[in-house]
């Protein structure tokens, strides 16, 4: 009996405090309805009203940078600051908190102070009667540090308002291999082209945000929750570009651009042993930053075209590796007459129907040896070692073996796989010599490093790295190095590389005139007819060039072409190329000769470059620092009249050049505009870098006109106007 009535006591205690909760939440209910208060926090809710008070503040994300491999920036956001001075008395305040611009003399004082500013002119703006004002050029486009300098003050009334801008520092830089990103409808920068399309994903940014309900003069109500998520930036993307290699590209277009008129011109340049690329471009090209395009195509990727002779070394490779091939017998160079055997493959004889191939300028050096075939690059020549030595067929399977005619899968790029004409003997035989049928930049590069790189095959790349913009250790991919075959054996990759040093350095050799005094090089030269339609353009000609150096244990492969109107002797004019490779030599230290008008470091002894390690010198007195690059030689460059160094490129540890310009800034609002006559592009980048000024430039070459008047003082928000040329 005592169970049962402690049984029914349980059940009445539950019931009672059910009903007493019930009771409290509908007197709070009916507190709010009648006195419009929230029972609990005394919260005023009369002020709002439920999701029209609701407030999301959206934090946008940084667009992940794409960086060249010494760091230097190709495409980064820039977020700016503008000043927002409240001025109206009526601003509600929050919790006694002044929430505008009560003390103007003060706050007059302290604006002028950083943003270098007349005082009365500032205070001639907060003595306005409006409800908010701004401060002109010199309160706009603020860096994130001067805001924070600014912010750090709690000065009432002043807040901020941001922006950001996709930017392209460098310009033209490997404009159509990097690629643009513009804003959406949603105001969100998504990838448009090249890199910054095929890795989209990951430059992306999250956005972050901050909920919170509001009064009606939009203040936080005192007790509510808020619901924070920082906003998470992009990654960053490291390329394998070299910077110096890749401005020396760029100037050699404009040089050739100037000789020749041309329509198109592209080139790249290729670690062998890894598959690097270290330059990648092409003329006509574009600013990232204006947008003025002409083409959209990547041309070394995209547009497939016969390469004419730069082929014909695949041609003697295979007839080497199948060894059949003696280089001192003795081959009839004349006008070659064909017919069709069994197998629709043409068979040399002494007179035919057919139109007969013949050797460029319709040369005829009588009986030669093969290898003089291809010192002379003989179209002749190259059809006998096909159908002689091997055949056709032996010849394609080389061909593709060398990954001709697919896809080769770099990074993402877009790309074409060529044209294979096979069918009649007519294309069987412009297949040796490199007509008939079309390849792409890419598929050559790859197919070359197995000659120079005794038989293995390597797959170009130029994303080095993907790593979290917050942690740099932290790395999301990081590239290998990719063995796409072995076609050939390394003895016929070394017998190949023979021949191909004396057409460069026999006096009778097609590239004698790409010779450069800083190291011997190994090459082929090319020269094919345009087709248009399946048909070829009368008068317009591709002339190419392939070269590895040095010529003893080439590192680096060097490829240039050039689409233009015919000229006669094309290959004799070939300072732009030498430009490139003399530059590209110097670059990699492959030589100890100086180059006369380059910017690339001036070598000595032994092949070494008279070079330091940048030490590091931000937060330490400017004194200090010009102690520590004493003895450098480098020229250095002071921004500021400020005793300190707040920001210095290069970075510490990067190494530095003599004869190299050095910046110290030690002020974030104006600097002595210093001559930039003469300046290359990577040194405005510099500047424009540290300084975090607006800049704007056009033109390539060197700097022929700059806007602002050396030594003149340069205040932040200036826009700086910087033009190149030749």
């Amino acid at each position: 009996m005592r169970k049962k009535n402690s049984g029914k006591r349980v059940v009445l205690l539950i019931f009672v405090m059910t009903l007493a909760l019930m009771l409290m939440l509908a007197s709070n209910v009916f507190f709010v309805a009648i006195v419009k208060k929230h029972m609990r926090s005394g919260t005023d809710l009369s002020v709002y009203a439920d999701s029209a008070n609701t407030v999301t503040e959206v934090t946008k994300a940084l667009r992940g940078r794409i960086l060249a491999a010494d760091g230097t920036i190709i495409a980064e956001d820039n977020r700016t600051y503008n000043i927002i001075c409240i001025l109206d008395e009526n601003r509600p305040s929050l919790k006694g908190q002044i929430a505008y611009v009560k003390d103007k003399e003060a706050t007059a004082h302290q604006l002028a102070r950083i943003l270098k500013m007349d005082e009365q002119m500032v205070l001639d703006y907060l003595n306005q009667d409006v409800y908010q004002t701004e401060l002109g050029t010199a309160g706009r486009n603020l860096s994130e540090s001067i805001k924070n300098e600014i912010a750090a003050l709690e000065m009432p009334g002043i807040e901020f308002t941001d922006s950001i801008k996709r930017v392209y520092p460098l310009g033209t830089f490997a404009s159509n291999l990097i690629g643009f990103a513009q804003s959406d409808e949603s105001g969100s920068t998504v990838g448009k082209m090249g890199t910054e399309l095929y890795l989209d994903s990951y430059l992306r940014g999250t956005d972050g945000y901050r909920i919170y309900q509001a009064d009606k003069n939009g203040f936080i109500l005192p007790g509510m929750k808020e619901e924070v998520r920082a906003a998470e930036n992009g990654n960053t993307i490291y390329t394998t570009l070299d910077q110096d290699i890749q401005e020396a590209l760029e100037e050699s277009f404009q040089m050739t651009a100037n000789r020749f008129h041309s329509d198109r011109i592209w080139g790249a340049v290729m670690e062998i042993a890894s598959g690097k690329l270290l330059a990648w471009g092409q003329y006509p090209s574009f600013d990232p930053n204006t947008l003025e395009i002409t083409d959209y195509n990547n041309y070394g990727a995209q547009v497939p075209y016969e390469p004419g002779s730069t082929m014909k070394t695949f041609t003697w490779a295979a007839a080497i590796n199948e060894g059949k091939y003696d280089g001192t017998a003795g081959v009839y160079s004349g006008p070659y007459f064909y017919q069709a055997d069994l197998q629709n493959d043409p068979v040399r004889v002494e007179q035919s129907i057919y139109q007969p191939i013949t050797n460029a300028g319709n040369k005829n050096w009588g009986y030669i040896d093969y290898d003089h075939g291809m010192i002379y690059s003989s179209n002749v020549v190259a059809a006998e070692v096909q159908n002689r030595l091997i055949t056709p067929a032996i010849h394609l399977q080389y061909l593709k073996s060398f990954g001709f005619f697919k896809t080769v899968s770099t990074d993402g790029l877009a790309e074409q796989t060529g044209i294979l004409n096979f069918t009649w003997p007519s294309d069987k035989l412009a297949l040796s010599y490199g007509q008939g049928s079309t390849v792409t930049t890419l598929q050559l590069l790859q197919a070359y490093s197995a000659i120079g790189g005794d038989g293995t095959m390597k797959r170009p790349y130029y994303i080095e790295s993907i790593r979290d913009p917050y942690d740099t250790a932290k790395v999301l991919y990081q590239a290998q190095t990719k063995i796409t075959g072995e076609p050939i054996s390394a003895e016929t990759a070394r017998q190949v590389r023979d021949i191909m040093y004396r057409v460069v350095n026999d006096e009778d050799g097609t590239a004698k005139y790409y010779r450069i005094p800083e190291c011997e090089l190994i090459a082929k030269t090319g020269t094919s007819q345009l087709a248009v339609n399946g048909t070829y353009e009368s008068g317009k000609t591709i002339v190419s060039f392939i070269g590895a150096m040095p010529a003893d244990n080439p590192k680096v492969l060097v490829y240039y072409a050039n689409e233009a109107s015919y000229m006669p002797n094309a290959h004799f004019y070939t300072e732009a190329a030498v430009n490139l490779l003399r530059k590209t030599a110097m670059r990699l230290g492959f030589s100890a000769q100086p180059v006369q008008n380059t910017e690339a470091p001036v070598l000595e002894g032994e092949g070494q470059a008279e070079r330091t390690t940048m030490p590091a010198l931000i937060n330490h007195s400017l004194a200090f620092a010009m102690a520590q690059l004493d003895g450098t030689m480098a020229q250095i460059i002071t921004l500021g009249d400020g005793a300190s160094v707040i920001d210095q490129y290069p970075e510490a540890n990067e190494t530095v050049y003599a004869g190299q310009r050095v910046f110290l800034l030690t002020d974030t609002n104006s600097f002595i505009m210093p001559d930039l006559t003469g300046w290359t592009r990577r040194d405005v980048t510099a500047l424009w870098q540290v300084t975090q000024f607006g800049f704007k430039l056009s033109g390539d070459g060197k700097v022929i006109t700059q806007n602002i008047a050396p030594g003149s003082t340069v205040s932040r928000g200036t826009q700086i106007a910087v033009e190149f040329g030749s």
